[in-house]
């Protein structure tokens, strides 16, 4: 075991991933916290406080500090932070680790610099700074060293990214704050337009999960949910199926096919030819969307295809461009 130990972090709205050099991924968690209002102590982190999400009592806010993959809460983001660190490396080591934390391509100096400090404080030694898009390339093996054009689509929980990689350098890139959790919301509005009922987030996430799809399945998937009846105020269980999901999700997928087509119409002539030939490979947790590979191979023309693993390719990214430092330097921003 080195000395340092030397982590890459998927800092997401949704989830966080560390992947520790030399052992993998060794912690995969909901990016959740519970606090208590009145003295504003850390009561659960992750998997403990995403189970009192909708089920708390009013004495404890159970929320993400980080929204749109920036940090939205930065006391809160530095302690759950630290959390997941000591949960993956120990709580008693003789030197600080290094990180290589993700960050969405095209933040502000003030959001990047808000997550360097959150990390040193949660008792990082150095810090550097990774865009998304990289570390997911690396992640999923893509050779984007060589002078060619790759094209990575990161649909996460925050935000969606589509970026034009080559020379270990972004070409062409753009970003959507539309993801998961976007959806996640999408989906209880419609449930509540169409049947009186009011859905709990973790609800909408599960039939996204269980019965979501992009485009319209051969046989439908159905699913029972519960909910409040918003006209009587008790609880009430409808049926939905796959067709009420792809209808509330038309509006967020719209958006993230335009982002796609805005990065495709940007590209040089020369590397687009080269993802024509190669197509795009798409990683985050989206991207395990039922039939959404196909719609944008249809929207767009180009093959794509869904990498292995694909939640976990920024986290590995991250964490093997530690080895590689030399060459990223100028994709890199160092605390």
């Amino acid at each position: 075991m080195p000395l340092v130990e030397e982590l890459g972090i998927d800092l997401g709205t949704v989830n966080v991933l560390v992947y520790v050099r030399g052992r993998g991924i060794v912690l995969q968690e909901p990016s959740v916290v519970a606090q208590e209002i009145s003295t504003g102590r850390v009561m659960a982190v992750g998997e403990e406080a995403r189970a009192m999400l909708g089920r708390a009592p009013d004495t404890i806010q159970v929320r993400r500090p980080l929204r749109d993959g920036v940090i939205a809460d930065y006391r809160v983001t530095r302690e759950m932070l630290t959390h997941f660190i000591n949960r993956a490396i120990g709580r008693f080591r003789l030197f600080k680790p290094r990180l290589m934390i993700t960050v969405p391509f095209g933040v502000t100096q003030v959001e990047r610099r808000a997550v360097r400090d959150a990390a040193q404080e949660a008792g990082a030694s150095r810090v550097y700074l990774i865009p998304e898009p990289m570390a997911g390339a690396i992640g999923a093996g893509l050779p984007i060293h060589t002078p060619g054009g790759h094209m990575i689509v990161d649909l996460g929980g925050g935000t969606s990214e589509a970026a034009v990689l080559s020379v270990y350098g972004v070409v062409t890139s753009a970003a959507v704050r539309v993801g998961g959790v976007r959806m996640d919301e999408a989906i209880a509005a419609y449930v509540r337009r169409k049947y009186n009922l009011m859905l709990g987030f973790p609800t909408a996430e599960e039939a996204k999960i269980r019965i979501g799809a992009a485009t319209e399945l051969a046989e439908p998937l159905r699913m029972e949910v519960q909910g409040r009846d918003q006209v009587t105020g008790l609880p009430r269980s409808v049926e939905i199926n796959s067709d009420d999901i792809i209808e509330a999700l038309e509006e967020s997928l719209t958006v993230v096919v335009g982002m796609v087509k805005s990065v495709l119409e940007r590209t040089p002539p020369e590397l687009a030819s080269d993802i024509i030939d190669r197509g795009m490979t798409m990683i985050g947790g989206t991207s395990l969307l039922r039939n959404i590979d196909h719609l944008l191979t249809e929207e767009t023309g180009v093959p794509v295809y869904i990498a292995d693993a694909p939640m976990a390719c920024v986290a590995v990214g991250a964490g093997k461009s530690m080895a590689r430092l030399a060459v990223l330097e100028r994709t890199l921003s160092e605390l």
